[in-house]
């Protein structure tokens, strides 16, 4: 199968958020990943186990919608976690591009979920969350972090059949968020300001603030 003519490879944008959450350190190590949706449906996704401060075009792989490899570089393979950006695309038409890192406040806010949901400060960057009105009462989905990932999919996919989230992002507990948007712009400013509330939840617990 021939790739979809772009004039603006889509992996040239990946790599270059993949630098700069890593210089956030939000993607040390080999830790994360990162996709862009094409207009056939398939998917652009970061290679397994490469380091997100030196991602080429070589450590991307196409996937179709279903998760069948289409191209790929000598050695690579997918994202163990693409099940999980195949979810979000079946389910939000709006997604085109998916980010997903580990930082520590995300890690350290899954502890503070109850009912796999952690309720976000009602602050006003959560506007630009698509959240309009004033101190918003706002739950995040949080999905337990099996080893399989396709369990961790799968529990997605149920959830999302029953009730979209208010917020175009999920966290996954000990493990990290995934963030969403129409374009690279979008799913970075909602990671962003996904990161911001977690922030200030985690500092607002250790001031004993109540949030």
């Amino acid at each position: 199968m021939q790739r979809p003519e772009s004039h603006d490879d889509p992996r040239t944008m990946l790599a270059a958020s993949a630098r700069e959450f890593y210089r956030r350190g939000w993607m040390l190590g080999t830790a994360g990943n990162l996709s862009a949706r094409l207009p056939d449906h398939s998917f652009w996704i970061t290679a397994s186990g490469r380091p997100k401060d030196l991602l080429t075009e070589a450590d991307f792989v196409r996937l179709d919608a279903s998760g069948r490899v289409l191209e790929a570089a000598d050695g690579r393979r997918p994202s163990a976690e693409a099940a999980i950006h195949q979810v979000l695309y079946r389910h939000f038409a709006e997604a085109r591009w998916v980010f997903h890192v580990h930082s520590v406040e995300a890690n350290l806010c899954g502890h503070f979920a109850r009912d796999g949901a952690l309720r976000l400060p009602p602050l006003e960057m959560l506007k630009g969350l698509g959240v309009a009105e004033a101190e918003p009462e706002v739950f995040l989905p949080v999905f337990p972090n099996f080893v399989d990932v396709a369990a961790i999919a799968a529990a997605m996919d149920e959830t999302f059949t029953r009730q979209r989230p208010r917020v175009p992002g999920v966290l996954i507990h000990r493990h990290g968020l995934t963030a969403w948007g129409s374009d690279a712009h979008a799913a970075r400013h909602h990671l962003e300001l996904l990161e911001y509330c977690f922030r200030y939840l985690v500092q607002a617990r250790s001031l004993a603030l109540g949030e």
